[in-house]
């Protein structure tokens, strides 16, 4: 199994609706791209205060790293990075790692 962690710093002005719509649209591939196992997603709310600006995140478990791989340039995935991620984002911090 591969934990694939996204966090996002969001651009200034993004709103909960905007959050919304991307939480759909990152739940939405479990439904289009084979081998995702499930996905969260929801905004920091960590009371240590170290999230160094990224305030929002979510997690894409895969069955294993092919899936994982293979997720990468499936063309669903590109879509939600590009019309859903890109535009609210000032940097992405990626960290994977097999259990």
């Amino acid at each position: 199994m591969v934990e694939h962690i996204v966090l996002l710093k969001l651009k200034p002005g993004i709103t909960e609706a905007q959050l919304k719509t991307l939480s759909n649209a990152l739940h939405g591939m479990a439904d289009e791209i084979p081998g995702i196992e499930s996905i969260t997603a929801g905004t920091n709310n960590s009371p240590e205060g170290k999230s160094q600006g990224y305030s929002y995140g979510f997690i894409v478990r895969f069955s294993d790293e092919a899936a994982r791989d293979a997720y990468l340039p499936h063309p669903h995935h590109r879509q939600v990075a590009g019309e859903y991620i890109r535009p609210l984002v000032e940097d992405v911090l990626v960290f994977d790692y097999t259990a």
